[in-house]
């Protein structure tokens, strides 16, 4: 049954001190403050009209709520305050120049308090009002916080939010230095700036974005190593690997000039902390006094993580902004060790700020899964074991382990590879649709996914290991019980999969380099050309493939008859060439997950129990193969892999579909 409202702001005489909003509801009647909007979200262009000082506010309930937020926005427009987009409902805008954290609105240090001082959403309305007046220089009305009749504060998150803004506005205003140039907003600092990963990818990712647009301008980037160097070093070693962007390379060098000259070096030394501290008293000289974020990327070997975490929580974190640090896989060696990292990591930050980065999962492919799926009606009903009936993920490489050394013989193959990067593709296939894109929600359904996996056994899995070649310098870490090929048969035991089965191939110094999901679907029950088809299974299987290397693409695989007088039938493929389709240069995965960083949007990262459960399904049989000494099956260097991973596919009744 539908109910009418009645609001209005009744004018009381010039000299009251004090303004009341009245709500109505048949005979009853409620004083509230403009702050009962609790996370209601409303488009700007919802706005009551006025008549006379009454504003008045009609419709059903679920209506009411919209045009009484609507009112709420009407207020604070008038008052000239800035309120985020994504506050009334217009969504989050990722590719803004100007940096805001989305979980910004939970730190203290945005909204600094003392011991006495209360939260923000406890400040008053009153007071809110009056240090608008006191900007604005206009008359506003004035209200009193006050609560619902069933005792609940209806002060709303989006009060503390115009707060910010409207603090955010004033030190906009002053954020100039002594000089009258622009200080940085946003300071991102690189632990271990002088080694491989840093100088060949974080680098020249950084200055991709910084010259497309999606950094500010004044950012502050800082190298930091426990090397000698000066800022002229550093800016001497990544400038030749910085390029700009193929399809737009106007005043190229100057941005790049503008990205060097804000580059600076700081020299750790032995001692973390008081590099720290270095680094810190750097970053607050080149700030200011103006509020300003930080990133840290922690490019350091896993040895020295938590002493450089540790000290970093301690010394060099901005009590004036967000902080998050970017951590490098492999999280752990196995579930005992991730859980201690994880542990030692959460007695210092907060989840929210820890990014786990596995630049595979920053490719199209991956970010392609949930839009093909969920845009496209045409598969979304498909997505199960009634028509799905194997799964493939593979990804090969060409070339041996000699560029990963040392790192590679501790960890192997199922530790670099599986556990983040395939295990994580596979949960974001196999979700259910998540209420809504919000990082938060689709990681919740990502580790619903890995918990249903079945724990594998050894008789699922096959490991191999490449005939290593002296000549080629590909045998110089090899140890030899290192695997560097792994292929498996999950089972993912819940309604929409069950009985389907994944299986996934990853391998080194393999035939050619390939990243590729294949679908097969069930053959047609009762086909009427079966006598055409015969015994060809792989003709009768319509197949979806989405591949990423070598040339990114989407594929359907279908049957079709052939041109002539007769009936014959082929298989061929609709293909989707994404080089033929887009005249655009595709970042690279860097490029897309430090951009997520700056935007705080954390849903390709992993989350500590999304770790946990990846760890779950692998520990054990890493376990086994450890204590057994399992040999893996040699394989040519440059071949197809060991045969044992074709035997695994008969066995659960997949052909490999790449070969």
């Amino acid at each position: 049954m539908a109910l009418s409202y009645s609001a209005f702001i009744k004018p009381l005489p010039e000299n009251s001190i004090q303004r009341r909003a009245f709500l109505y509801s048949d005979d009853r009647d409620f004083s509230v403050s403009t702050t009962a909007f609790h996370k209601i979200s409303v488009a700007r262009k919802c706005v009551p009209s006025a008549f006379d000082g009454r504003i008045l506010l009609y419709g059903s309930v679920a209506d009411f709520s919209q045009k009484f937020c609507g009112l709420k926005c009407w207020i604070l427009e008038k008052l000239k305050l800035e309120i985020p987009d994504r506050k009334c409902g217009l969504g989050r805008d990722s590719k803004r120049l100007e940096v805001q954290g989305k979980d910004h609105h939970r730190d203290h240090s945005v909204f600094p308090l003392s011991s006495h001082s209360k939260a923000p959403e406890e400040v008053s309305v009153t007071r809110f009002l009056n240090e608008s007046v006191e900007e604005t220089k206009t008359p506003i009305p004035q209200f009193e916080k006050t609560t619902l009749p069933n005792n609940q504060p209806i002060l709303s998150e989006d009060l503390s939010v115009a707060v910010r803004s409207s603090s955010s506005v004033r030190t906009k205003a002053n954020n100039f230095d002594s000089e009258g140039g622009r200080v940085p907003s946003l300071c991102i600092s690189v632990i271990g700036a002088t080694g491989e990963l840093a100088r060949t990818k974080i680098f020249p990712a950084l200055f991709a974005l910084y010259y497309s647009g999606f950094l500010p301008e004044n950012v502050g980037i800082f190298g930091y190593s426990r090397k000698n160097l000066t800022d002229e070093d550093l800016r001497s070693v990544i400038a030749s690997t910085l390029t700009c962007r193929v399809d737009h390379q106007q005043n190229c060098g100057d941005k790049m000039d503008s990205f060097l000259s804000r580059t600076y070096y700081i020299n750790g030394g032995c001692n973390n902390r008081e590099g720290m501290a270095k680094l810190n008293a750097q970053m607050e000289k080149i700030e200011g006094e103006s509020e300003a974020n930080r990133i840290f990327y922690l490019s350091v070997p896993q040895e020295a993580l938590l002493d450089v975490a540790c000290s970093l929580a301690n010394n060099a974190q901005t009590q004036k902004g967000w902080n998050r640090i970017i951590i490098e896989k492999p999280f752990g060696f196995d579930a005992v060790s991730s859980y201690q990292l994880t542990l030692a990591l959460l007695l210092n930050f907060e989840e929210k700020q820890i990014y786990r980065i596995d630049h595979l999962l920053g490719r199209n492919l991956i970010e392609n899964l949930t839009v093909l799926r969920f845009s496209n009606l045409v598969f979304e009903p498909l997505w199960s074991r009634a028509y799905i009936r194997n799964v493939q993920v593979i990804l090969s490489e060409d070339w041996g382990m000699e560029t990963r050394g040392r790192y590679f013989d501790g960890y192997g193959i199922i530790r670099d590879i599986v556990h983040s990067h395939i295990l994580q593709t596979i949960a974001l296939f196999a979700m259910e649709p998540p209420i809504s894109l919000e990082d938060e929600d689709v990681r919740n359904e990502k580790v619903k996914v890995l918990r249903s996996i079945r724990m594998l056994e050894l008789g699922d899995i096959i490991l191999g290991q490449y005939k290593a070649s002296s000549a080629d310098k590909v045998d110089v870490y090899l140890n030899t019980l290192t695997p560097t090929f792994f292929a498996a048969a999950l089972y993912i035991d819940n309604a929409r999969w069950d009985g389907v089965p994944f299986l996934i191939k990853a391998g080194m110094g393999l035939i050619k380099h390939r990243m590729e999901i294949r679908i097969q679907f069930h053959r047609v029950p009762g086909n009427l050309y079966r006598e055409r088809i015969g015994q060809n299974i792989d003709l009768a299987t319509n197949e979806l493939i989405l591949r990423d290397v070598p040339d990114e693409a989407i594929l359907v695989k279908i049957n079709n008859k052939i041109p002539g007088l007769g009936l014959h039938l082929d298989a061929s493929e609709l293909n989707l060439l994404y080089k033929d389709k887009y005249n655009v240069e595709v970042p690279d995965s860097y490029e897309h997950l430090l951009l997520d960083v700056v935007d705080g949007d954390n849903h390709l990262f992993m989350r500590s129990d999304e770790l946990a459960a990846g760890w779950e399904i692998l520990s054990p049989v890493l376990h086994e193969i450890d204590e057994k000494k399992i040999v893996p099956e040699l394989y040519e260097f440059g071949g197809r892999g060991p045969v044992g991973a074709y035997y695994l596919g008969a066995k659960h009744g997949v052909r490999w579909a790449d070969d």
